[in-house]
């Protein structure tokens, strides 16, 4: 004991001499202090490499990704992802020096693969990679055309910047006889406490510097933009390797919290529907046909090229049926199977994973077993592979009697990822048919595929231009011509908007074939586009700014210049959902305008099919003024008046009224309960906890009467 005082003295009193040297010569400290860092420096040059492209991809990856001035400068991730770096790269200390250098490209390649994958995989989801979605890169590998062409770009290869450049420094310090001298030691742990150090002392700046906000958002892992922004994306993929083990071990932790939240949350539910509308039971009994419309976005209806309508067949639809003009999908990573999970459930997408492939064998509470209880037979229709977003196994567990899939249809014509719709559409009126025959009621979901990316099947979606035709008085011939220029030829949105008007021509031959075969007599027809198409912001500026004359967009500062920045590229992003009958054709028919969600059509229908289900997230659009609310999960949230942006913490007012700081608290703290009481309920399986809870209370109450 006496020797450590002892220590500790001579060390404190060395400490005080620094100090006091340093105050008496400034000047000449900050000198020794600068030729210090630099010898420290050039006498581990590949370390410092390895740190500096290591830091430099985390920095480019939130750039490119997330793409704005506030999040490049942020001091918090770049000090997250720092210590990271450090951490890992400390332990290269501890090795001899021949091993160094194997140690450090490793990881700086694992390291720059995350960013690599994370950029690309943002391009097409808008999010980032979990260690939970593993099990569904095979459903990537399927629509690989759709990567190359509409993801991968010249930027992603920046990042293999950071391998070469530590492969080159290895290469060049071999040469010097100067730095192999130097170097001749087998470790340093010296080295590696002090980088290890570091690393804490990074670590504990870091958390001081965290409002209690983000640290609540980085526990709940459902705002993965948030997180990459505030805490960098090395961090992010730790905490996403933590968030993405935690199904596996839910036993083990947050069960109880998560048990008393979903019961203070739902303890006020009744047990059955007990509020009524106008259109309360309006089609009960009635067959329903839901068409799952791939990739349609609501900008299509009514735009015509030329004189062309680009979706005559909804153009129609629209005006025949209740048209929801302000519907938005919810989805997540999950795209098409979060559509398909959130209307039949009223829940939304998880935080880690997706519902079909990570939770299939939960207990839901969906459409088709609500009406299965009222006779209906259910069934679901998709030409494509059966496992493709395991809607083989998670069919069956929502409740589906069967599912027709690729196997049960002839792929007699090939468009895209698979069958046309034209034929598959076809296919699936026989199938209907022999459904029809049985007698019973049915609830069918039928899912559509020529529409989705990458759009690049032109010649086959038949004649549609997208380009801008005018007539123009020739002076010398003294005849009209036709001048045709580009606009929207060539890109991606033109592209679509040929792909969406065979997909609009070919449901407009599917009902037309359910028309002639007397399918829509007793029969409800429901379509909903499942997610936006993930088009280029500029393209869209380009539809609404074409500068004829150079072939280009109109420059901001024009007169009547339509932006297209996040928020209006956001509200563009709306899709389709349309309830089509002979009742609505003839009388029911007009335009619902309040703002709606996914999760919405679940208790909508409901109410007028006649089944409720307790847990629905979502509300009867009929039983709403002005107060629905679409929450998305990455924490933004729509209402009528606002689109709030979570990330930043700023909102785009939608109407002439006075948004005040406690609305959006209040709408911001519904969002979060509502997300993390979804995110509950899936993972720890809590509507099944609560029926075996119930079932038990019920055999005690029996026994005990009984007795």
């Amino acid at each position: 004991m006496k020797r450590i005082k002892k220590k500790l003295k001579k060390m404190s009193d060395k400490f005080i001499k620094t100090i006091e040297y340093i105050m008496a010569n400034p000047k000449k400290s900050m000198i020794t202090v600068i030729n210090r860092i630099i010898e420290t420096i050039k006498n581990n040059v590949l370390f410092f490499v390895y740190v500096l492209v290591s830091l430099f991809c985390a920095t480019i990856v939130r750039y490119i990704t997330i793409n704005t001035t506030e999040n490049i400068l942020n001091i918090k991730p770049i000090i997250a992802d720092l210590a990271v770096i450090l951490g890992l790269g400390g332990f290269s200390f501890f090795l001899k020096e021949k091993n160094r250098f194997a140690y450090l490209l490793t990881i700086n390649i694992i390291l720059t693969l995350l960013c690599i994958i994370n950029s690309l995989y943002y391009t097409f989801y808008t999010s980032y990679v979990s260690v939970s979605l593993i099990g569904t890169l095979e459903y990537l590998f399927q629509v690989s055309d759709a990567v190359t062409k509409n993801v991968v770009k010249a930027q992603d290869f920046v990042y293999l910047l950071a391998p070469i450049c530590l492969i080159i420094t290895q290469i060049r310090l071999k040469k010097s006889k100067k730095y192999i001298s130097k170097n001749k030691q087998k470790n340093d742990p010296h080295k590696a406490f002090i980088c290890l150090g570091t690393t804490g002392i990074l670590i504990f700046c870091f958390i001081s510097m965290l409002t209690s906000l983000e640290i609540g958002r980085f526990s709940k892992q459902w705002n993965r933009e948030y997180i990459v922004m505030k805490f960098g994306i090395y961090t992010y993929q730790l905490n996403d390797i933590v968030k993405s083990i935690e199904p596996k071990i839910t036993s083990l932790f947050g069960y109880d919290n998560a048990l008393k939240n979903f019961n203070e949350y739902f303890q006020d539910r009744p047990n059955k529907q007990t509020i009524v509308n106008e259109y309360t039971g309006i089609f009960e009994g009635k067959n329903i046909i839901a068409i799952h419309a791939e990739s349609m976005q609501s900008v299509a209806i009514g735009l015509t090229f030329n004189g062309q309508e680009v979706t005559p067949t909804l153009n129609r639809l629209a005006k025949e049926s209740l048209n929801f003009t302000n519907f938005y999908t919810q989805v997540s990573v999950g795209t098409s199977s979060d559509s398909e999970f959130t209307l039949n459930t009223s829940l939304m997408p998880t935080n880690n994973g997706t519902a079909f492939v990570s939770y299939f064998n939960r207990e839901y509470v969906s459409i088709p077993k609500l009406l299965k209880e009222k006779g209906y037979y259910s069934f679901s229709m998709h030409a494509n592979n059966g496992s493709y977003w395991n809607r083989d196994v998670m069919h069956q567990s929502l409740g589906y009697n069967h599912f027709y899939s690729k196997k049960e249809y002839e792929i007699d014509e090939w468009i895209g990822l698979g069958l046309s719709d034209k034929s598959f559409f076809k296919q699936s009126i026989e199938k209907i048919k022999e459904i029809n025959k049985k007698g019973q009621p049915y609830y069918g979901t039928v899912i559509m595929l020529t529409n989705h990316t990458p759009f690049a099947d032109v010649d086959k979606y038949g004649e549609f231009d997208v380009d801008l035709k005018e007539e123009v008085y020739n002076e010398e011939t003294t005849e009209t011509e036709m001048i045709s220029y580009p606009y929207m030829e060539g890109t991606k949105l033109g592209n679509y908007f040929k792909s969406l008007h065979y997909a609009d021509e070919a449901l407009g031959e599917f009902i037309t074939s359910l028309e002639e075969e007397g399918l829509l007599e007793n029969t409800v027809i429901v379509i909903y586009g499942d997610h936006d198409a993930r088009l280029p912001k500029a393209d869209f500026a380009r539809l609404f700014n074409y500068d004829k004359e150079n072939d280009t967009t109109l420059p901001s500062d024009s007169e009547n210049y339509h932006k297209v920045d996040y928020y209006q590229y956001e509200l563009l992003r709306k899709v389709p959902f349309m309830i089509y009958s002979k009742e609505t054709k003839e009388t029911l028919h007009r335009d619902v305008t309040n703002v709606m969600g996914m999760y919405d059509v679940m208790p909508t229908l409901g109410n007028m099919f006649g089944f409720y289900n307790k847990y629905q997230l979502g509300k009867d659009i009929f039983n709403t003024t002005d107060d629905n609310i679409v929450v998305f999960p990455n924490g933004n949230w729509l209402t009528n008046k606002v689109y709030y942006n979570t990330q930043k913490g700023e909102y785009l007012t939608l109407k002439d009224t006075i948004i005040t700081e406690e609305y959006i608290e209040q709408c911001s703290t519904y969002a979060e309960k509502l997300l993390n009481v979804s995110n509950s309920l899936i993972v720890y399986d809590l509507i099944k906890k609560e029926r075996e809870t119930i079932e038990s209370d019920t055999d005690y109450i029996e026994e005990k009467v009984a007795e």
